[in-house]
């Protein structure tokens, strides 16, 4: 049985990492760099950190904060936010980045997953989909959730698997940062149809919400903000529960 893993994400603005609710009220959490240090210390098996305002604002993510990180950080991290040509994906992997992760740049052209995956390989494209419930359909937004597309979410997911996707990182806009536990079936049901790994994303309030994605959402890995940021419990003591659970991570 592969190990599950535990990924803090750091949403970053202006190089501080900063939290909010369903991507708004955000307040400043930290230092992005020295945050990261501190998870990798206490046994975080990734990072990712989402640029969080550069599509909106129609800026590139920030290279010389990933390549701080890069310098400060030994484990594994993704990078995401503004990238939407083949030129940012090398530009982030040659300041050190090990994945990047896109999100609206391919909804709005799903070629680009086409066209990083067969240059650099597919593990190192993440496919971010940001999905919000209407009636009874999971529908894709894009720019942090502000925008909502026509496009479906398993459809879209299946899509991105067979374009080159190497893993899948779902967020729920109806559970982020509201802290009431992830939407497990519809996990379950992504995690049974796809392949690929599926990163869950949006709702972690408790150890048992994390235990419960992991186990009856079948995620591959949990990732969490505000259950770290804010020091309800460690990524050493989170572990340890989890194992207790049945669950098997790398302590």
């Amino acid at each position: 049985m592969v190990a599950k893993r535990i990924i803090p994400c750091l949403d970053v603005k202006e190089g501080r990492t900063v939290k909010g609710v369903n991507f708004v009220e955000l307040k400043d959490v930290g230092d992005a760099v020295e945050m990261g240090k501190m998870y990798a210390m206490q046994g975080a098996d990734e990072l990712v950190y989402l640029d969080i305002s550069a599509t909106v604002e129609g800026r590139n993510t920030f290279t010389s904060l990933v390549e701080r990180i890069a310098e400060n950080i030994n484990i594994p991290f993704t990078v995401g936010g503004g990238i939407s040509t083949i030129d940012d994906a090398a530009r982030l992997l040659g300041v050190g980045a090990d994945k990047i992760s896109i999100n609206s740049a391919a909804v709005r052209n799903p070629a680009l997953i086409d066209e990083i995956a067969s240059k650099y390989g597919s593990q190192f494209v993440v496919l971010a989909i940001d999905a919000k419930k209407v009636g009874d359909k999971w529908l894709i937004t894009t720019h942090g959730g502000r925008q909502l597309t026509e496009r479906e979410l398993f459809a879209w997911a299946h899509e991105g698997q067979e374009r080159g996707a190497g893993e899948i990182l779902l967020t729920s806009m109806d559970h982020d940062g509201v802290r009431s536990g992830y939407p497990c079936d519809l996990f379950a049901r992504l995690c049974n149809e796809l392949s690929i790994p599926v990163i869950a994303s949006g709702g972690a309030g408790s150890v048992k919400d994390i235990v419960d994605v992991l186990s009856k959402g079948c995620a591959d890995a949990a990732l969490a903000a505000s259950i770290f940021h804010y020091g309800d419990i460690t990524i050493g003591d989170l572990k340890k529960e989890l194992s207790r659970n049945g669950i098997k991570v790398r302590l």
